[in-house]
């Protein structure tokens, strides 16, 4: 805010710098050059239209520049925020001891699957914050359940299945971040109701949870975890075509098994980078 005041500030100072220059001596000059009061009324309009031609211009430059000053230090506090979520999704994936790059991987996979499907270009950014962190709300779950080797049993079901109100409340207290729920919130859940927290169904799941469930689903599968080692592509593929109208919404299926070679394509290590 104080740097908002100064510019403010400097605007109003050099605005009336100029115009109290500009009156004294403009009237003076017209005073000395011309010995009748039409004529020096004639000038004195004269000099008003260019006293406001030149102003307009002056302040034009001026707010450009101010804007332009707010502008950078607005990418340079967007990338901080990246940064801080970038930190805090590394070390999600460290203590959750998912497959490297996991969380970078799907969140570029999301928004490229969102391109194909039709996304406006200007919810992606919001959507890509919300693929980053869609499991945060596991930092709420005991260790001894989140990195376990075996199965987990009913009691470790009920904790873990209360990590997307944890996401949830984590983000919708940051003003920043609080737009980006819908998928920490609901990519568990399922297009036929099964899913949770909240057992919605169809299209009451939000579009960009359909969308990264898919590629949750996917990204697990087809690599290793702890539980389990990875499927062959085309079982992994097979069994998202059949999970159409029963886990997943079946019209973004499709589109994903349309788009599937640009869409994994995003996931690679060096598009990765590429990505907000």
């Amino acid at each position: 805010m104080r740097f908002l005041a100064r510019a403010e500030l400097r605007i109003v100072l050099i605005y009336a710098a100029v115009g109290g220059l500009w009156i004294w001596l403009s009237d003076g000059a017209i005073e000395s050059m011309f010995g009748t009061t039409e004529a020096i009324t004639r000038a004195q309009n004269l000099k008003g239209w260019f006293f406001i031609a030149i102003t307009s211009l002056l302040l034009y430059g001026l707010i450009r520049a101010h804007f332009r000053a707010l502008d950078e230090r607005h990418r340079a506090l967007r990338e901080s925020y990246h940064q801080t979520i970038r930190g805090w999704i590394r070390v999600m994936d460290l203590r959750h001891e998912e497959t490297r790059d996991h969380t970078e991987r799907v969140a570029a996979m999301t928004v490229a699957f969102a391109r194909a499907a039709g996304v406006d270009e200007s919810e992606l950014d919001r959507l890509w914050r919300g693929a980053l962190l869609h499991d945060i709300g596991k930092i709420g779950i005991p260790d001894q359940i989140l990195i376990k080797p075996g199965k987990l049993d009913d009691e470790d079901w009920r904790v873990m299945r209360t990590h997307p109100e944890i996401g949830r409340r984590i983000l919708s207290e940051i003003e920043f971040l609080e737009p980006s729920t819908d998928i920490p919130w609901c990519h568990h859940e399922k297009w036929d109701g099964t899913g949770y927290p909240r057992g919605l169904s169809g299209t009451a799941i939000p579009r960009d949870a359909r969308l990264f469930a898919i590629i949750d689903v996917w990204d697990a599968l087809s690599h290793d975890r702890v539980y389990k080692q990875a499927w062959p592509e085309e079982k992994v593929l097979d069994y998202i075509r059949e999970q159409a109208g029963r886990h997943f919404d079946p019209a973004l299926v499709d589109v994903f098994l349309d788009h599937y070679p640009e869409i994994r394509a995003a996931g690679r290590s060096e598009q990765v980078a590429q990505n907000p």
